[in-house]
Formats: C-alpha cells, sequence, structure tokens
C-alpha cells in the first residue's frame, strides 16, 4: 500500500538519484540525462522552499513531488516515480496530494513543464494543454506546459 509522507532534507541524494531514474527510463542517453542533472538535483535548501512529498510501498521510497507556491498559482516542479512503479498509482497518488495542497495553499491554477513522454499522465489527469516552453536543461528543446485548474 502506498503511504505518503514528508521528504528530508538527509535524503536529497536518494531522492535525486529516484528523479534520475525516472527520467532515464523514457530512454534518454547518458549525454541527456547529464544535461538534466542540475535541474533534478534537490537539495536541503530547495526542500525548504518548497511543499514536497514522498511515496512508500511498505518501507521502499517509490516516488517524489514537489510543488512551489507563486501567488494563486503552483507549479509543478517534480513528480517522479521509480520506474519499476509505473502504472502502481503512486504517481496519481503523489498528484493529487500536489493538486489538493496547492489548492489549501490558495492556488487557483498549477502548471508543470512536462516532459513530452510525461504529458499524456498530466492529461490523463485533467490536464490542459497551455503551449511549450523552452526547456531549463537543453538548449533548443521545447517541452509540453500543461495547466490545471483547482
Amino acid at each position: 500500500m502506498i503511504s505518503l509522507r514528508p521528504a528530508g532534507p538527509d535524503e536529497c541524494a536518494a531522492l535525486t538519484a529516484l528523479c534520475l531514474r525516472s527520467k532515464a527510463a523514457w530512454g534518454y542517453d547518458a549525454a541527456f540525462m547529464r544535461m538534466c542533472r542540475d535541474e533534478l538535483t534537490l537539495t536541503p535548501d530547495r526542500l525548504k522552499r518548497s511543499i514536497s512529498q514522498v511515496a512508500e510501498d511498505d518501507g521502499r521510497i517509490v516516488g517524489f513531488v514537489e510543488i512551489v507556491m507563486d501567488r494563486a498559482a503552483a507549479r509543478l516542479e517534480k513528480l517522479f516515480v521509480e520506474p519499476d512503479t509505473f502504472r502502481t498509482g503512486a504517481g496519481r497518488k503523489l498528484f493529487e496530494w500536489a493538486a489538493r495542497m496547492a489548492a489549501a495553499h490558495g492556488a487557483s491554477m498549477m502548471t508543470v513543464e512536462s516532459d513530452p513522454q510525461a504529458a499524456a499522465f498530466y492529461r490523463r489527469m485533467g490536464a490542459l494543454d497551455d503551449g511549450a516552453v523552452a526547456s531549463a536543461s537543453i538548449p533548443g528543446r521545447m517541452i509540453p506546459r500543461l495547466r490545471f485548474l483547482l
């Protein structure tokens, strides 16, 4: 059974590794993953400035979600699950928690700049396409921007 709990600052290295494994599961090569490393790296300071949760299944960390509040909007910064837990409900549970938290903190909308491979998941969660934006990691790459009304 999947349970959620706050992320701890001592877990940043393990959570960063989870994010990288999850991203790499889409078939990206080593060079691409090196370019993404900074964007996917968690630090204790970053955790203090955001709202996050860890998903566990029988004591094993299987996912991570992070949102950042920006007035009446929230940004879903990260939502990653262990590749061997894709389609088990961990991502949905993390997403639903993020949407509830964003609304509880006063947001009426939540956006995500999504990996193209993950965009279908967000659409299944009710996301609406909202154009494309430049990748923060890969020069010249455009990625989908999606929004959720809360």
